[in-house]
């Protein structure tokens, strides 16, 4: 820092004008490192300068110095070029035991029967039992309402949907997978005989343990079968 700088900074500490400032430099107080490294007692000595305006400096400058690192950081990062053009992305490697789930091989109707089913799905209210709002112990699995003077049965607007036949589906696609598989529920390696590994795949039953799990599942692979919770 140069003379006028330093008389400056010191100007902004309470108690010290220009004359006072400019004592403290000729005392060879002429950087921010001495500043802030000087004694009390050396800063008294000089005239107009009592106990509680050298705790001031050196607190101060002390604070400056601190300062001065992260000045030069940022120097530093403002030098750093941007890189031309777009930035290179790494591609991360997939695992290498990693097996791409198979499809189901389905006709051209049936691949649209599943792609409107889940349209339809998608627009599909959650049908609640009448009055589950209002009441704790009535719970929100559909029941169809059946009072006589009940609301929802007689379809007032402002009452929750009821369960209609317009909800449903298209025909072939109902029962089927999201994949488009055909679920079949297998409890043992025989259970997998006779499935057809391109329309139909296995669901492993919750009362299977591991031991057979791995057989099923073992088996299913020799089979191409594709096994939906294994």
């Amino acid at each position: 820092m140069t003379k006028e700088e330093i008389i400056k900074k010191l100007v902004e500490i309470k108690g010290i004008g220009p004359a006072k400032a400019e004592a403290i430099y000729k005392e060879s107080f002429d950087s921010v490192e001495k500043l802030a490294n000087a004694s009390v007692e050396e800063l008294i000595k000089i005239k107009g300068v009592n106990e509680i305006i050298a705790k001031e400096i050196i607190e101060y400058f002390a604070s400056l110095q601190q300062e001065k690192p992260k000045e030069k950081l940022e120097e530093t990062v403002e030098k750093i070029e941007k890189p031309s053009g777009k930035p290179s992305v790494k591609k991360t490697a997939a695992p290498s035991d990693y097996k791409v789930k198979k499809k189901p091989v389905l006709s051209e109707e049936l691949k649209r029967g599943v792609s409107l089913r889940k349209r339809i799905k998608e627009r599909t209210p959650r049908f609640l039992r009448e009055e589950w709002f209002r009441y704790k112990r009535i719970p929100l699995n559909w029941r169809r309402p059946d009072g006589i003077s009940s609301k929802m049965r007689r379809n007032f607007k402002y009452r929750p949907k009821r369960v209609k036949v317009g909800f449903r589906g298209p025909r072939k696609a109902r029962g089927l997978h999201p994949s488009g598989f055909e679920e079949v529920l297998v409890y043992n390696v025989r259970d997998l005989e006779g499935l057809d590994p391109n329309t139909q795949a296995a669901r492993i039953g919750s009362t299977v343990g591991t031991r057979k799990r791995m057989e099923i599942q073992k088996k299913a692979e020799e089979l191409d079968i594709r096994i939906l919770n294994g």
